[in-house]
């Protein structure tokens, strides 16, 4: 955006396109303002801009857009909170008025959007909370524009085969707002449908709803387990000291993989110093679960192939099935990110297994170095990824 632009947006700006202020550190107001253009309630197939430094009035607050701002700004599409990711941008604009950053949203591929468990939308001047009815309308919208696998619908099963129980009780107190759940009088169909987990129109449940709640997972993605393999040695032919499967719903198995790997984790000390030593970690334990989430989190769960993971003497190899998947590339990983399954995505995020998205490689490469362990290592493929982590020597 030039200046000349930013002008015309003061200067004509459509209410429910636009919306300004001058604070510069409401976090909360930013992020709903960001999750409502994202929601796009009137449809109008056009991206919205959170304008900071100038007030309602169009007048320019002579605020200073520091890199702070910026970085804060950008940050909102990652930490976690809105869900499903919006596509966004950050930019400063210098004018003779006065500097103003500007967050520019695109209208979301797979609506209704949620910050911290509620669905922000904007229809001319009002920025709410969506009502049931404006919910629905978004959930509508998104039928037609589902493109990944897992907001599909899983076609032939039914309510009957997700352990609903287990979405009522652990998911849902996890991932939505209080209130909102104590003001809820709809189905369970239409509030696994609001998250993505069902299909209104198809009345059956998504991949995602059969990944996170299924009673029998494999009956209806074969590929959908861990495969777990403990070597005593270097080599696949030394021998095999623990083999296992880990299926079920995505959270059983999430916690099963955390117990798995905690029991093969170990330290011991390195001179830091002639008077002094101190622990490393054979395999840091972040690094090890960032991979191990990340893998999780991006494998091609149309695949019939399981998530791989060997762990030998020397080494710990993941291998995921499904090449990198969108704008991600050998050249611009792990700086590019795409999302394979949004939904299930989003799901972890909820369950507190990520913390931030696009971060998970980076953080494990953090940790390897300062664990004094090697870099991890990275093969692509058009069918898998294999990440590998040496043991510090």
């Amino acid at each position: 955006m030039n200046e000349q632009e930013l002008t015309d947006l003061i200067a004509n700006h459509e209410a429910d396109r636009v919306e300004f202020t001058i604070s510069t550190k409401d976090t909360d107001k930013f992020s709903e303002a960001v999750c409502a253009f994202a929601n796009d309630l009137p449809g109008h197939g056009r991206p919205g801009h959170l304008v900071i430094g100038v007030d309602d009035k169009g007048r320019y607050a002579g605020i200073t857009v520091s890199d702070e701002l910026l970085r804060n700004l950008g940050g909102l599409r990652d930490d976690g909170n809105i869900q499903p990711l919006p596509a966004i941008s950050v930019e400063k604009i210098v004018t003779a008025q006065g500097e103003v950053a500007v967050v520019t949203v695109q209208p979301a591929l797979l609506p209704p959007v949620r910050y911290k468990g509620r669905v922000c939308i904007r229809n001319g001047p009002r920025r709410a909370y969506a009502t049931e009815h404006e919910e629905r309308i978004l959930i509508e919208r998104r039928v037609a524009q589902a493109r990944t696998f897992d907001a599909r619908p899983c076609v032939e099963s039914a309510l009957g085969d997700l352990a609903t129980s287990l979405f009522l009780i652990d998911y849902r107190q996890q991932a939505i707002a209080a209130e909102v759940i104590a003001e809820n009088g709809r189905s369970v169909e239409q509030q696994l449908a609001s998250l993505r987990f069902f299909d209104l129109t198809r009345a059956c449940p998504t991949h995602a709803g059969i990944v996170l709640f299924g009673l029998d997972v494999r009956k209806w993605l074969p590929g959908a387990y861990v495969q777990f393999l403990r070597v005593d040695g270097d080599s696949l032919a030394d021998p095999v000291i623990n083999d296992r499967e880990l299926s079920g719903d995505l959270l059983t198995v999430l916690r099963d993989l955390d117990a798995l790997v905690d029991a093969q984790l170990v330290q011991f000390p390195v001179e830091d110093s002639a008077l002094r030593e101190r622990n490393v970690e054979a395999y840091p334990r972040v690094a090890v679960r960032e991979l191990l989430m990340n893998a999780v989190m991006h494998r091609d769960y149309a695949a019939t192939a399981p998530l791989r993971i060997t762990w030998l003497n020397d080494r710990l190899e993941i291998q995921s099935p499904g090449g990198l998947y969108g704008e991600a590339s050998r050249e611009n990983f792990p700086q590019q990110t795409s999302y394979r399954n949004p939904v299930i995505a989003e799901a972890m995020k909820g369950l507190g297994y990520v913390n931030r998205f696009g971060r998970g490689v980076l953080r494990a490469q953090a940790a390897l170095e300062k664990n004094g362990s090697p870099p991890p290592e990275f093969q692509f493929d058009a069918g898998y990824v294999l990440a590998i982590i040496r043991r510090r020597a």
